[in-house]
């Protein structure tokens, strides 16, 4: 029997894939019977060399043709072995309730939409990736400026022309991009992802942020802090609740204002609307003329304010969660504990939470 009759006997033979693999190894290994008659090739003259080395050379793709498809036989008569064995036992009782839970972001981000919806912002959304124009410079940051620099933000590679993509570092492009395709009144909302390099309790390289924007003729100041006061007590839950605004600096608002409510820190627990202590939840301002401009409005017709908050972080407040981090981790143990009823959608008349 020649050699290439007794491997292809041997391949076809193998009953299961490790017997096969011993053929390939006894055949095509550095020690198989084709590999020793390949090192022979060298001592052979010129004419016999050349002549041998072809017919090992076919009679090695024969080799390794019949194995792989004796392998593809061997997996598919273990495939149908299994099926036939496994059973699928339909008699098991059902759940009687779902295991399921709505994230506490998710949660938030309806209760959010609910609120500002009821007060009759429109929601609005934007790409996740920005150019420079829409994420920076229409929203009156400088160069220089230390949000534009690679410790602070996720860039991509440079086009040919020198521009650089970025993931956007807030939801307010989204704020130019309603300028530039509605004319005012404008009146909306904008809650999505955003990307900042930073990570620790409080702070996540990804991160949910919601903004408002308001553009007409006669919005002022009193309209802002009468809007984010209705949202507070609304979302929050409270009869009332004392606002401070703290004169800060954002490059896209003047004046620009940090908003603090007054809380209270007995237990361990923080608690809305009652003490004196005060806490940070959000910036606003009036929109700069500079993106009034940018956004191909007129500033000397048109004003308004803006606004922005993290979802994460008034989600922790709310629901008193210690660890920004977790929110990320998909703990199903977490999510339980955490997490809201699939069917309980979040509604003014009928209760945020």
């Amino acid at each position: 029997m020649s050699l290439e009759q007794d491997i292809l006997q041997q391949v076809a033979s193998a009953s299961d894939e490790a017997a096969l693999e011993a053929v390939r190894v006894a055949t095509l290994g550095k020690k198989g019977s084709i590999s020793e008659q390949m090192k022979s090739l060298g001592a052979m003259g010129p004419d016999e060399r050349k002549t041998a080395g072809v017919a090992l050379n076919v009679l090695k793709d024969k080799v390794t043709e019949a194995i792989a498809a004796r392998k593809a036989v061997l997996q598919e008569a273990q495939l149908e072995q299994r099926l036939g064995l496994e059973k699928i036992d339909v008699t098991l009782p059902a759940r009687t309730e779902p295991r399921g839970t709505v994230h506490p972001v998710s949660q938030v981000w309806e209760e959010v939409v609910q609120i500002f919806g009821d007060l009759g912002f429109a929601v609005a959304e934007g790409p996740h990736i920005e150019d420079d124009f829409h994420n920076f410079t229409a929203l009156n940051i400088p160069p220089e400026h230390p949000a534009r620099q690679e410790h602070d933000t996720f860039y991509f590679s440079e086009k040919p022309d020198g521009s650089r993509m970025v993931l956007r570092t807030h939801t307010s492009p989204v704020q130019i991009r309603t300028m530039l395709t509605q004319k005012p009144p404008i009146r909306i909302i904008a809650p999505g992802r955003t990307f900042r390099n930073d990570s620790d309790m409080t702070h996540t390289p990804m991160f949910n942020q919601i903004e408002g924007l308001v553009i007409d003729e006669t919005t002022h100041m009193g309209h802002l802090k009468w809007i984010l006061a209705e949202f507070c007590k609304s979302f929050f839950e409270v009869d009332d609740v004392k606002m401070r605004f703290r004169a800060s600096h954002f490059p896209f608002t003047e004046p620009s204002m940090e908003v603090d409510i007054n809380c209270s820190w007995e237990g361990g627990q923080v608690k809305i609307g009652q003490g004196s202590s005060w806490l940070e939840i959000l910036g606003s301002g009036m929109v700069h003329p500079n993106v009034i401009k940018a956004g191909g409005l007129d500033p000397d017709k048109y004003q308004g304010y803006a606004f922005g908050m993290g979802l994460d972080r008034i989600a922790m407040l709310k629901y008193g969660i210690p660890d920004l981090r977790a929110f990320f981790e998909a703990d199903l143990r977490w999510l339980r504990h955490y997490g809201f009823k699939a069917l309980n959608v979040p509604t003014l008349p009928g209760g945020l939470s």
